[in-house]
């Protein structure tokens, strides 16, 4: 299979296992239940799961031990976007080429889904037929990187960013954190999952790769917010601008920031340099990188 065939087959094994456990109804719980479904299974490239099941592959783990993992992250990643999108926050009306959770119900369902998801997340570790030391890695794992030392704390530099531009250093935190840390913490799971320590040598390099391509991500999708379009990426396009925020096109032109992202790919790649099995994952890392939505 190619990058693409391969990402879609990831993504319909891993939105199975989404509809499979949310798929328990409560005419009382129905309005947030049905919030949480809308954006979870939104039509989505679910490259954060991609990365717990391609990394648990790779060091010998089972589809069976990673899934709930990769249910987790994606759990996770959705409630960051409908929050994200909250009027308080970044105050998007289209997301995954629909209306936002918030638009598509009222603002209190929507700020309750990301809440439940969140909620839901942890319980999903715990379902991973792991050992329970895993279980409480991967807890410790996720905790820290969806926490406020992890993807809240991007955040908070992100919204206190909003019309002053911030250092570069500054900007660099930022998107560690709010976009590289579950970027990274997806491929750790996916070590832990098949039984790697947080610890070993083979776990830390996956950080290490899942975090540059994480920043490059990020870099590629300043420039798309500035270059491309509403249809392409199917969510709101120069909202960047309209908040006035720093983005890595505040530093560089477009150009020199692609190029700039492809020295942080390739640096990631060397992470995995010599790791058998890394074909794909080397490949992934280049898609995104020439991705346009």
């Amino acid at each position: 299979m190619n990058v693409n065939e391969r990402l879609a087959a990831n993504a319909a094994l891993v939105e199975q296992a989404l509809k499979k456990y949310t798929a328990e109804e409560d005419v009382d719980f129905a309005a947030v239940l049905a919030a949480e479904r809308y954006s979870l299974l939104a039509r989505a490239k679910r490259i954060r799961p991609t990365l717990v099941l391609e990394f648990c592959r790779m060091h010998g783990g089972s589809d069976e031990a990673a899934l709930p993992f990769a249910v987790a992250v994606e759990m996770v990643h959705t409630y960051s976007l409908i929050h994200d999108d909250l009027p308080c926050m970044d105050d998007d009306d289209l997301r995954r080429g629909r209306p936002t959770c918030h638009k598509a119900f009222d603002e209190a369902t929507a700020l309750l889904a990301g809440d439940g998801l969140l909620t839901r997340a942890f319980g999903m570790l715990a379902l991973a037929p792991v050992s329970d030391k895993a279980v409480r890695d991967a807890v410790a794992a996720l905790s820290r990187a969806a926490g406020s030392f992890g993807m809240i704390g991007g955040q908070v530099i992100d919204l206190a960013g909003e019309d002053k531009k911030l250092p570069l250093d500054t900007l660099l935190k930022l998107h560690a954190n709010k976009t590289g840390a579950l970027i990274a913490v997806s491929a750790e799971l996916g070590c832990i999952a098949a039984g790697l320590a947080r610890d070993d040598a083979r776990t830390r390099a996956a950080r290490e790769f899942a975090q540059s391509i994480g920043l490059a991500f990020q870099i590629v999708d300043d420039v798309l917010d500035a270059t491309s379009d509403t249809e392409t990426l199917g969510k709101s396009i120069g909202s960047d601008e309209r908040s006035q925020k720093t983005t890595f096109l505040t530093y560089y032109s477009a150009e020199e920031a692609i190029n700039y992202a492809t020295e942080v790919t390739q640096k990631g790649k060397s992470a995995l340099e010599g790791t058998e099995d890394s074909t794909f994952l080397l490949a992934l890392a280049d898609h995104l990188l020439n991705r346009k939505n």
